[in-house]
């Protein structure tokens, strides 16, 4: 098992594991306590009281922060014609069809997110063994199979994110960078907690929100009452 860092250990002690700080308080402890140089990102973890074995407890979706997520994300837009002018009129960085396809085979993978209109998704379909792995194939119910490609390039340029809960219930998301300050960081948490509670399968019985916990990229997790994070989005 690899050791932790002199820096990581410093703060683990600075931090009770055993308390679940309110929401205010356990943002102030990851931003005073990044000691990366540089510009960490933040993020929160979800235990959710769902079981994604069965379809209909599945909690997935996406939603575009307040404040964005302070990265540059690399968008490339299966599309052609008309269609592929306007992705790159709204901001995609690459677009095109079967010759983006092929580059892919290749081992070209400059890009974070994959857009597609429905009619190339027979093109993009053959890409599932490299994109779908990674995150990357596109899905029409997080939007990026459709034919409104402005919409969904400019959402992703303005910080969307997608999120999934994994095979054991929890929820990963990145929520902004270090230097955002815990107002825009508290801004971009509510918007997600508050979509996530909107998600709720109706097949969901008993706690829902099991557990928060926020962290910088390097720092250690910091609990929080989702107690008192239920009440603060009532």
């Amino acid at each position: 098992m690899a050791k932790s860092g002199k820096k990581y250990v410093e703060v683990r002690k600075k931090i009770d594991s055993q308390k679940k700080y309110t929401f205010d308080d356990a943002l102030v402890i990851v931003l005073d306590n990044a000691y990366a140089k540089f510009d960490e990102s933040v993020d929160v973890a979800l235990r959710l009281g769902v079981d994604p074995r069965h379809a209909d407890q599945m909690v997935r979706g996406s939603i575009v922060l307040p404040h964005g997520t302070g990265k540059t994300t690399r968008v490339l837009v299966f599309a052609k014609g008309e269609k592929e002018k306007e992705a790159l009129d709204a901001g995609a960085d690459y677009a095109g069809a079967e010759e983006i396809a092929e580059k892919i085979q290749g081992g070209w993978l400059d890009f974070d997110k994959v857009i597609a209109t429905p009619d190339l998704m027979g093109v993009v379909g053959k890409l599932g063994r490299i994109l779908g792995p990674r995150g990357m194939m596109p899905n029409p119910k997080l939007g990026t199979v459709t034919f409104d490609v402005e919409k969904a390039v400019e959402e992703m340029k303005a910080g969307r994110v997608d999120f999934r809960v994994d095979k054991v219930g929890v929820l990963h998301c990145s929520v902004g960078k270090v230097s955002f300050g815990k107002e825009k960081l508290a801004d971009n948490i509510k918007a997600l907690l508050e979509m996530i509670m909107k998600l709720k399968p109706s097949s969901s019985k008993g706690t829902y929100l099991k557990s928060v916990a926020v962290s910088s990229t390097m720092g250690p997790g910091v609990k929080v009452d989702p107690v008192e994070v239920s009440l603060l989005l009532k």
